[in-house]
């Protein structure tokens, strides 16, 4: 059985392109026109995922190939763009950029090859002329099976240098000029040290939604755009998703200012086994959900809400008391929260939740940005010895001390740092509370959330 919905990918020709821009702009217009558009983030990243979600009123769902594989892809953006008019895909990076610098895993190219979709590249054309007409050249020639089909300058100095742009690229037969956006036709997002700021009405409110949107509508051609993503061939149709379990396991969630790095469709593949899944607030929240069967703490920004964290004790003690008797699962910021302590980059130190023995620290610098294989050493929350799972990790922050002085506690993974074929041991596990530094991608591993569920039940 063969689907489809319209479908766009906005690739870029390098970081800074100005891709992200044009892919909130072109959503922001879309929905401006009373189109049900469901967005798309190539790579693990969690802050564009965000202003998307923002601009398109909607959830927006990573799509990593070298994380999760090209049936899970395919399977999740059958599921998840089936019930809207046209699906917009953000890629990473420049648009051959991934996992590998030899091959496409990973990257934006993979994704729009796997999805049959056609590719708008942008590029920033300030200063150039005939020049793009040879970039285009090369990024159109490279590799098979990805059909660029039409380019946005960005940057551009004036009409003129558009109209110049588009000449180069008609005489050398390349895909056409789409369009081109002046230089500074965009309003700048804010951003901290790992990216853009996270949206929400505050930060990203419909006046500056509106003003992307402006600048597409002035200077795009959108039905152009809708006619391309409409030329996308059929692909095949959703399959059948997991029954639930009859007896619903209750997970919190911590979501708030502090934690807020999750893959969309993890909460969607839990609550399709029957999970029950209860967000709470570390920051503002007294106390913990009633009746939680297992805590989730993700990532985000611990270090901006240290005194708040470290300031509701009532919150602090209950987590504490949980942990004795049911399992609770934290990365990165999570992480951070459960330590003894986390000191900021100003050197003050604020208690944290205390279970995991050892302090972290904030850097000025990038401590670990890359993709990671876990190996499980031992069974762990995620599956049984020898249990293969993919993540990443990006953070500012290290350890101080050794987790391990302290008998009770061990290391459950085996990591392998995909970019430099190195190995360490992390995954920080004592009783049912197991810590790590690594963002794993969950949902792409049935056998993983089925053995988390089934931990959780024996405790009922």
């Amino acid at each position: 059985m063969m689907a489809g919905c319209p479908r766009i990918v906005i690739g870029g020709v390098e970081s800074g392109a100005g891709k992200t821009s044009v892919t909130l702009a072109l959503v922001a217009t879309l929905r401006r026109r009373g189109i049900k558009v469901q967005t798309y983030k190539v790579g693990p990243d969690f802050l564009d995922p965000s202003h998307l979600a923002q601009a398109s009123g909607r959830p927006c769902y990573n799509l990593d190939g070298w994380m999760m594989g090209r049936e899970y892809v395919e399977r999740l953006f059958a599921r998840t763009a089936g019930v809207c008019d046209l699906a917009v895909i953000e890629g990473v990076m420049g648009l051959f950029d991934g996992a590998d610098p030899t091959t496409s895993e990973g990257s934006t190219a993979e994704i729009a090859r796997w999805l049959k979709a056609p590719v708008l590249l942008v590029v920033s054309a300030q200063g150039m002329a005939r020049s793009l007409a040879a970039l285009v050249k090369g990024y159109a020639e490279f590799e098979p099976g990805v059909n660029i089909a039409g380019v946005i300058a960005n940057q551009c100095g004036s009409a003129r240098h558009a109209e110049l742009l588009a000449d180069s690229l008609k005489v050398a037969q390349l895909p056409p000029l789409i369009g081109g956006v002046p230089h500074g036709a965009f309003p700048e997002l804010r951003s901290r040290h790992l990216g853009l700021i996270t949206a929400d009405g505050r930060n990203t409110p419909k006046s500056v939604l509106d003003r992307f949107a402006d600048a597409v509508d002035q200077n795009l051609p959108v039905d152009e755009v809708i006619r391309l993503a409409q030329s996308a061939p059929p692909l095949p149709a959703a399959i059948l998703e997991p029954a639930p379990v009859k007896r619903p396991v209750r997970i919190g969630v911590a979501y708030d200012e502090a934690f807020h790095f999750y893959y969309q469709d993890l909460f969607d593949e839990l609550e399709m086994r029957g999970c029950e899944l209860v967000r709470f607030s570390p920051v503002g929240d007294a106390y913990l959900p009633a009746g939680l069967d297992a805590i989730y703490f993700g990532g985000g920004y611990p270090e901006l809400y240290a005194e708040a964290l470290t300031a509701n004790q009532g919150m602090r003690d209950e987590v504490r008391r949980f942990a004795a008797h049911r399992p609770i699962y934290s990365e990165c910021g999570g992480l951070m929260y459960l330590a003894q302590q986390l000191e900021t980059v100003d050197g003050r130190q604020h208690p944290m939740i205390g279970l995991l023995p050892t302090s972290t620290r904030m850097l000025n610098r990038l401590k670990a940005l890359g993709y990671i294989e876990v190996t499980l050493n031992e069974a762990s929350l995620w599956g049984e010895k020898g249990a293969v799972l993919r993540g990443h990790q990006y953070h500012y922050s290290e350890l101080i001390g050794d987790p391990l002085l302290n008998p009770n506690w061990k290391t459950v993974y085996t990591l392998r740092w995909w970019h430099r074929n190195a190995t360490e041991c992390e995954g920080f596990q004592s009783g049912s509370v197991l810590a790590s530094y690594v963002h794993l991608h969950l949902a792409s591993k049935p056998a993983a959330m089925e053995h988390f569920i089934g931990l959780c039940k024996r405790w009922w």
